[in-house]
């Protein structure tokens, strides 16, 4: 069967949050970085909602996003796709995979693999209870993708060289849920490709995941973006800015402060004098000046004092 994907511009990248909450610094730094290194280049900059685990997702927590977004002067290409809108989309994928024989039924539960060995990035590795079969008496719950023993290597834009041993560091790893749900793994993959990007500049907690991503790729005969993984901000507590750690929302009535203080997060050294510019004079220093080389080569830096001092305040008032 051939293979068609959609026009491919020289440059299309994307932002794609998960509306658990408001947009908060990390992911208004995120948001930042993949757009401006897509207006710098020349090309598409798209906003997709990864809301594919619904249960994690707030009502109403993606257009509050959009709107901030929109209140920061983000201006995206396209429709924003929604996740939640494209199951028969992962379910075609998937049934591909059946069909090559690539993927194979688990009954396992989270209190079997508890014991597990843990991926680099915190997921249980799969110990192949079920590969070779349902033990019986058994019914599946998820499909997993069989690993093989692969080296994945490529080259990160900030992060340098990574290479992972997929069946070792990551194992069999989940593409459809025990609650009928479709994995991230599987649904980032299929709409990457689908809607042509072709730069994936991204928070560096996902920087792990991506060799099984770029595996996928290869077996479903996808091409592979390049990737680039900013530094994730954390807090104080050396813990990623999350609805989990109760991290503030940005402030969409006080874009300039936020905006400035993420382009130092990210390296760009901002004059003094921007943080009294209004939001065009913002974006138009940031355009003008964006260089991806000066984004610090770290997995995770600092949040700045205003955003923790905030945090901070939120959880004290939250018990």
């Amino acid at each position: 069967m051939l293979l068609s994907f959609p026009q491919i511009p020289s440059y299309c990248g994307r932002f794609a949050p998960s509306p658990t909450g408001p947009l908060h610094f990390g992911s208004l730094a995120a948001a930042l970085g993949s757009c401006l290194e897509a207006r710098a280049r020349g090309g598409l900059w798209r906003v997709r909602m990864e809301d594919v685990d619904l249960p994690r997702c707030r009502p109403g927590a993606d257009r509050q996003i959009l709107s901030t977004l929109e209140a920061f002067g983000f201006a995206w290409d396209g429709e924003v796709i929604y996740q939640t809108a494209r199951h028969e989309a992962y379910r075609a994928v998937l049934e591909r995979l059946k069909a090559g024989g690539r993927v194979f039924p688990c009954a396992c539960t989270r209190r079997e693999l508890a014991d597990s060995a843990l991926a680099p990035d915190g997921a249980h590795l799969y110990p192949g209870t079920c590969r070779n079969g349902l033990p019986p008496g058994r019914k599946a719950r998820a499909w997993r993708l069989a690993v093989p023993e692969v080296e994945v290597d490529f080259l990160d834009a900030i992060q340098g060289p990574q290479h992972q041993n997929l069946a070792r560091e990551a194992g069999d790893f989940v593409l459809l849920r025990a609650d009928g749900l479709f994995a991230y793994q599987l649904a980032v993959v299929v709409d990457d490709a689908e809607q042509g990007i072709t730069h994936v500049l991204r928070g560096a907690d996902l920087l792990d995941s991506t060799p099984r991503q770029i595996h996928l790729q290869h077996l479903l005969g996808y091409p592979t973006p390049a990737y680039a993984h900013l530094p994730v901000a954390v807090n104080e507590l050396g813990e990623k800015l999350s609805k989990q750690t109760q991290a503030a929302p940005v402030d969409p009535t006080q874009p300039v402060p936020a905006l400035v203080a993420a382009l130092n997060f990210l390296g760009q050294k901002p004059p003094t004098e921007l943080a009294r510019a209004d939001l065009r004079e913002v974006w138009q220093w940031a355009l003008a000046h964006w260089d991806l080389t000066r984004v610090p080569r770290q997995r995770s830096l600092p949040a700045p004092d205003s955003a923790i001092q905030v945090e901070r305040g939120m959880a004290s008032g939250s018990s």
